[in-house]
């Protein structure tokens, strides 16, 4: 072999090893700009998701949302955002305001052994029934239950005032009121089974979509919020007023005795 021949040869090597150092450059450099490019969008994905936590903690829960939210009133409801349920006959000299939680056991109690006589006396035309409903309970215990079924007996009266009162005696019934501790009532499904026992109610296609769809949830702050600011003094449940005056000291009626009684001689007043 020529010494022209060995030259030649040891110049092309060199020439494919630079050849092949700049291939290997140029996928060093793409490499780079590969993990580069997925590193800032790593990182602004991880931006974007602490932002987005951010957002979500910061965001106000449904029932805070409906303090504010546009007011669907129900149907034989009346005043600013229909919270006064008044109902009774016309002829009704006198109205009977009560206060009621629908977590609260005394109100339960108290539907259990008085309620019977309370819608007597409604039907009779004794007096009118005015309902004001109160969710402090919750506030006690971050529940839910008490605005969930406020606002599914808003649901009941849209149907009709006998719906609203048939459906509050079997919430508060002894087969369906839970102990004050377990908030079953924030679960749309026992609110609508409990419904299913009453005739007006069991079925009721359009009672059933406002329960599950919040209908009147914006409805049950705005009434919640007529117990929070009451003038009548009332701080518990369940309360009694007539006439501006609460009824046996604040103290509840636990007894038909009792109720006919104390009632019977604020009517006379």
């Amino acid at each position: 072999m020529s010494n022209r021949n060995t030259q030649a040869a040891k110049t092309a090597a060199r020439e494919r090893l630079r050849q092949e150092r700049e291939r290997e450059a140029k996928r060093a450099k793409v490499k780079r700009q590969i993990v580069v490019a997925v590193s800032a969008i790593a990182v602004l994905a991880a931006a974007g998701g602490i932002g987005y936590a951010v957002v979500q903690a910061n965001k106000p829960s449904a029932w805070e949302a409906a303090k504010t939210a546009k007011v669907v009133a129900p149907a034989n409801t009346s005043g600013k955002d229909g919270t006064t349920v008044v109902i009774g006959k016309d002829s009704a000299k006198k109205t009977l305001k009560v206060f009621e939680d629908p977590r609260c056991p005394v109100c339960a109690e108290f539907e259990q052994k008085v309620g019977t006589t309370v819608h007597k006396d409604i039907d009779d035309g004794k007096f009118k029934f005015q309902y004001v409903g109160a969710t402090f309970i919750d506030s006690h215990d971050n529940g839910e239950g008490s605005k969930n079924a406020l606002s599914a007996l808003g649901a009941a009266l849209n149907v009709s005032p006998q719906a609203f009162l048939d459906y509050k005696s079997a919430l508060y019934s002894t087969k369906w009121h839970p102990d004050e501790t377990a908030d079953k009532f924030k679960d749309d499904s026992y609110l609508i089974k409990v419904a299913d026992t009453v005739p007006a109610l069991k079925n009721n296609t359009a009672f059933r979509d406002a329960v599950e769809k919040g209908t009147y949830d914006a409805w049950a702050m705005r009434m919640s919020k007529t117990f929070d600011d009451n003038k009548d003094g009332v701080t518990g449940t369940p309360g009694f007023v007539m006439d501006g005056k609460q009824l046996n000291g604040g103290s509840p009626l636990l007894t038909v005795d009792d109720f006919n009684k104390v009632v019977g001689a604020a009517l006379k007043g």
